[in-house]
């Protein structure tokens, strides 16, 4: 018994320890013992980013978020504190809840620019929100004319079916808005990101509104996308729409 009470007393004092120099380094905070000031042990009060001891940067090494998460998870997994009071179980949970969020919006890069700009600003800027994206000033007009067919094609769902000419006419405009829309998600990957981490602090502002202009058109294109793949009767084989339901 004596000895059971010995080395949990170390390895508390292990674990302690090992928070200190994390917090100390600038490595993960999401702790599952004694709350730093400002935050308490379940990470309320702290951003995704914080979460794993990182500044507010996109550039981010995905194998080493991974080992974080995984070090993190290891240590609040319930199987370690079986012998824990439910209060304290409950909280546990709350912390790998935590965890498990951080974790989903930071190792995809689009992800990440979008909790950054609801970091940033509280801005809603994901795909699939119930308010379908307005077209960007930018494309309007090129957006017209698919929009002109996409109202030709609802009409001829109600009078017995779309024409080959029709047919083929919006399918080709997919493609080329696919590749658009592609090339919007290189851009904030490439370009944005990479002026938003080298930005000062007077520049962070501009890099923002890059952001979410790029963000808009991304949405705006994905939700015409997914409209044309309806008025044709579903997406090609081996697409995935992303609408969202």
């Amino acid at each position: 018994m004596r000895s059971r009470a010995v080395d949990a007393a170390r390895r508390s004092r292990r674990s302690r320890g090992a928070n200190h120099t994390e917090r100390a380094r600038g490595g993960p905070v999401l702790i599952l013992g004694k709350a730093h000031e400002g935050e308490d042990m379940k990470g309320r009060g702290l951003d995704h980013f914080e979460v794993f001891g990182l500044p507010r940067r996109l550039g981010i090494d995905t194998a080493e978020l991974q080992r974080k998460f995984y070090e993190l998870s290891r240590r609040g997994h319930p199987d370690f504190h079986q012998g824990a009071s439910p209060e304290r179980q409950a909280e546990i949970l709350e912390a790998s809840a935590r965890l498990n969020a951080a974790y989903r919006a930071l190792r995809d890069p689009l992800a990440r620019i979008e909790y950054l700009v609801r970091l940033e600003e509280g801005r809603d800027t994901r795909e699939g929100a119930t308010v379908k994206p307005k077209a960007p000033p930018e494309l309007l007009e090129e957006m017209f004319e698919i929009q002109e067919a996409l109202q030709e094609a609802k009409s001829a769902g109600q009078t017995g079916g779309l024409e080959a000419g029709a047919k083929e006419t919006l399918a080709t405009q997919r493609d080329r808005l696919r590749e658009r829309y592609e090339q919007e998600e290189a851009r904030l990957r490439g370009r944005l990101s990479q002026a938003w981490d080298s930005a000062g602090p007077a520049d962070r502002a501009g890099a923002l509104t890059a952001f979410k202009e790029s963000l808009a058109v991304r949405a705006y294109l994905r939700t015409v996308i997914d409209d044309i793949d309806e008025a044709l009767g579903g997406s090609p084989e081996g697409y995935v729409s992303h609408r969202r339901h």
